[in-house]
Formats: structure tokens, sequence, C-alpha cells
């Protein structure tokens, strides 16, 4: 019953949010119906002055912000680490180097992926699980990358003022739906027509015009040549895509094409044209040095610097792997998936850690033990079953174990993200002040970097907890709550830690300017009848 309760009351949110969602998309698109053609911007126009940079970022970190909010984005510091390392290879590499971009992974099987304004670009699990190697997911991500270098998402925010009353005519429907739906039923009906409509409002945002693909399979590959990736990934993924499509067209199945294919169609030519191109790529000498720069902005002749991207990460097994778990319904199921591939042959290392990650989270670290270990002792420089193994003897009450391998990895590399965050959540465990205490100090150095992060901000709010630190703890859980699109509970949890008597003048000093931040944007929201409905309740 109580999880019947919180469900109804996910969905009812669900709804509000996504109709303020659709909302800002909506306002963001009408003030440019007075001032621009129905027409793509001409070459001497800029795509920028649709809206301004600061409007962008707002947007992105509210659509993430959202996704979060719906439980749709998968967290986790290793595959957050992969994916922003391999996305940031990839950006680095194009003509625009000082735009910043933020990649987030979501849990959905569909194969998909996409990009918005603010350089704010995420991926599906499912598309990371279609792939064989990091050469196919670079080559998804290098042309979604494009997508933004090219100003094709700005100019899609154009288009969209065309379709503000469909979009906000469906955003209503799904709210007709949930208030008339009764019974055990009416979350189900509400999602699906909130859904619908969300989707598309997305889906406008994202269907680009033909000469828009083109150009981001060009530069895309580019950027994949850059880095030091093969580009011949993004052929390759492409023949994958559309051998898939044609297996759909054929079954009794055939509109459950995957997400991608609908904003991204594939056709003979277009596979055709990225293995010829990659071909080409390949054969120049400039493959591993210059390159003649396609920017139609730039002198023609111009030859550019390759990338400073060395190419693939070498943690793609242990991602797809790591992402098998974390995507599947439940760690049990997920165990079930590793019976069925060992039925058919012998587990891969990558295999063995998955299926370690799996026992650990399904509350059997014992049987997770003798895998990772295995892992370990053949491959004993590979940082993720180091991790996990950590984990594991930490579990099963070898904590001096696990301390001396975590110690000894945080040395090596005290700012990696995987490393320290997975330290502090065992540490976090323990609820001790000493672990605490410790948790912190391993934290603290990546506060400037992370601060973004709503799994640091969890992680750090736990561990100020058990160090008796509660205004810090305060502080990171009313982040959090900002982070993950609540921004009135976080107002609330500010405002209560505001009233404590053992405030310091720099404490006070830091909620007041937080406060003063998040305050117009609650007001916004309740001046539009939106309000947190746990919060109301």
């Amino acid at each position: 019953m109580l999880a019947a309760r919180r469900g109804r009351r996910h969905g009812d949110t669900t709804l509000l949010r996504s109709l303020l969602a659709a909302a800002v998309v909506i306002a963001l698109a009408a003030p440019l119906a007075g001032a621009q053609e129905s027409r793509l911007p001409d070459i001497g126009s800029s795509a920028g002055e649709l809206i301004t940079p600061a409007q962008e970022e707002a947007y992105g970190a509210m659509t993430l912000a959202q996704l979060r909010h719906f439980d749709y984005v998968l967290e986790d510091p290793l595959i957050d680490s992969w994916l922003d390392t391999l996305g940031h290879r990839l950006a680095g590499a194009s003509d625009d180097t000082k735009r910043h971009y933020t990649f987030f992974m979501l849990r959905d099987r569909q194969i998909n992926a996409f990009a918005t304004l603010g350089g704010y670009v995420g991926m599906n699990s499912g598309l990371v699980l279609a792939a064989d190697r990091e050469d196919e997911v670079a080559s998804v991500l290098a042309h979604e990358i494009s997508h933004v270098t090219q100003k094709h998402v700005l100019r899609s925010v154009e288009r969209q003022k065309q379709d503000q009353l469909p979009t906000l005519l469906g955003i209503l429907g799904a709210i007709v739906i949930a208030q008339q739906a009764h019974g055990n039923s009416a979350d189900d009906a509400a999602q699906a027509a909130m859904a619908a409509a969300v989707g598309l409002s997305a889906q406008r945002q994202i269907n680009y015009t033909r000469s828009n693909e083109a150009e981001a399979d060009r530069v895309g590959m580019q950027l994949l040549a850059r880095s030091h990736f093969d580009p011949r990934g993004m052929a390759d993924f492409f023949s994958k895509l559309q051998s898939r499509m044609r297996t759909n067209e054929a079954s009794a199945f055939g509109d459950e094409a995957p997400d991608y294919l609908r904003s991204h169609p594939m056709t003979v030519s277009r596979v055709t044209e990225a293995r010829e191109r990659a071909e080409r790529l390949r054969a120049q000498p400039a493959y591993t040095g210059t390159f003649a720069s396609d920017n139609p902005m730039l002198p023609g002749g111009l030859r550019v610097e390759a990338g400073t991207g060395t190419g693939p990460t070498g943690l793609f097994d242990y991602a797809r792997e790591r992402l098998r778990v974390l995507s599947a319904l439940t760690p049990a199921t997920a165990v079930q998936e590793y019976a069925s591939i060992r039925r058919a042959r012998e587990l891969t290392d990558a295999e063995q850690y998955g299926l370690a990650v799996a026992h650990m989270l399904s509350g059997q670290p014992r049987a997770a033990l003798p895998l990772l270990s295995g892992v370990v002792a053949r491959k004993p420089g590979e940082l993720w079953p180091q991790l996990a193994l950590g984990e594991v003897e930490a579990a099963t009450g070898n904590g001096a174990a696990a301390d001396a391998r975590f110690e000894n990895l945080v040395r090596k590399t005290p700012g990696s993200r995987a490393v320290v965050l997975t330290y502090a959540k065992v540490l976090g465990e323990r609820s001790s002040p000493a672990a605490g205490k410790r948790a912190q100090a391993i934290l603290r150095p990546l506060m400037g970097s992370l601060a973004d992060d709503p799994v640091f901000q969890r992680t750090y709010a736990r561990a100020s907890e058990i160090a008796g630190d509660p205004v810090r703890a305060g502080e990171a859980h009313a982040e959090a709550a900002y982070l993950s699109g609540r921004p009135e509970q976080a107002l609330v949890q500010l405002n209560t830690l505001k009233k404590r008597p053992d405030l310091d003048y720099y404490a006070r000093t830091r909620i007041d300017a937080r406060i003063a931040e998040i305050t117009p944007t609650v007001l916004e929201l309740r001046r539009q009848g939106i309000r947190d409905e746990d919060l109301k309740r």
C-alpha cells in the first residue's frame, strides 16, 4: 500500500513537472515568432542569436533535473566518469573547443541518444548494450556533439515555434486523463499520455533535416578520426541499426523500431556514404596528425591539429557489463541474464565482473568475492574490478583489506571521481564519526568540480551527517534536491537550516546566497500553480 501511494504521488508530480518542462520549451520558442521568419538562418545570420547562452544552459540544466526527478537518469560514478571521458575526448577535437558539455546516461534499454540546448547530451543504456566496441558508441556521441557544434539544436528551436499549440494540447490531454482516470490503472494511463505528449515535444526538438543529419555524420566522423577513434565505427553501427530496422519491419512488431531510428533514419545511401568517408579518412596521412577542416567558416585548405584525445578508454567492456546490471529490472534479473550467457559459452572477465556486481547488488557479496578475486588476479591493473573487490571486502567483514585497497587507489588518483565516490560510499555505510571525517576529507577537494553532481552531494551529505557536521549535511541535501528537480524542497530545507542557532557567519552567508538564487525559480513555479506534492502533504 505504501509503495502504491508513493507511486501515485510520483505520477502526479511527474505530470505537473512535465507540464512545466513543456511550458519552458514553448516559452523559449514563443519570443522568436515575431522576430524570425519560418526559414533557417542564412549564411550571414547567427543561430546563436535565437536565445542567449545563459538561456541555453538553463534549459539544458532544467531538462536534466526533470529527467533525474523522473528517475530516468542512471547515476553511477563509474559510468558517469567513463561517459564523461569519452564525450570530452571527442568534444575536444571539435572546432568549438570552448563549449561546455554535460554527458549523462539514461536507464532505458531502448537504443537512443539525443542532444539538447546548452551542450547536454544524453544516451540510453540500450545503445551501449547494442554496441560491440567503444568506437561505435563514440560515433553516436560524435554525431550528437556535431548537432550542437553546427547549431542544429538552436535551429530546431526556431522550427518548434510552429508546433506550440499541438505540443501544449498534448500535455493538457495528459493532465485531463490524470484527473479523470480512477483506480489502480490511473497512474499507468496518465504516465502513458504524459510520455506521449512530452515525447512529442522532445522529438520535434531533435528531428533534424536530412542536410543536418548528413552534416552531423560528416563532422562527427572527423571528430572520431581526430580523437584517434576508428571512423569505421559510425558506419558499422549504422549497419547494425539498419539491420535491426529491417528485422523489425519483417516481423509482426514492425512499429517497434529503436527510438534512435525515428529521429535518425537509416538508408542504404547513408550507410554507404559513411563507410566510404571512413575509408577516405583512414587513408589520409593526417589520420594521426593534422586534418583539412571542412568547416565552411574557416579558410579553404586550412589544416588543424588532431584532437588531444587518445582514442578508446579501454573501459568499454566493463562499462557495458555494468550497464547491463544497472539497467536491468532487478539485480536478480541481471544474474539470470548472465546464466543464459554462461549456458552458451564461458563468461569473459568483463562479464564475470558484471555478474559479481549483480551478486553484490542482490545482497550476496560472498558470491561475488571469488569472481572478482579471479579477475583482479588476472588483470591487477584494471581499476573497476579493484573498486568492486574493495566494496565486496567491506561487505564481507574484511574492512582492513578494503581500506588498504581504497587508500592505495586514492593516493594514486586523488582526483578520480569513481575512486573517491566509491570509497566515500563504503565509508558512509559504517556510520562512525571517524569514517565520516575521512570521507569528508577525500570528497572536499572535488567539491568545486562536482558541485553539480547530485551523487556527490548525497555522498557528501551522508559523510557530514556521520562526521557530526549537520550544517554541511543540510546544505548538501538541499543541493541534491535542487539538482534532482525539487527546487521547492531545496528551498524549504535551506530555510529550515537557516534557523539553526549554531550557524556561524560563513555558513549563514552561504545559505542566504543559495536561498536568493533558488527563490525566483520556486516563485515562478508557484505562479504557475505548480507545487511539490510531497511538501503539500
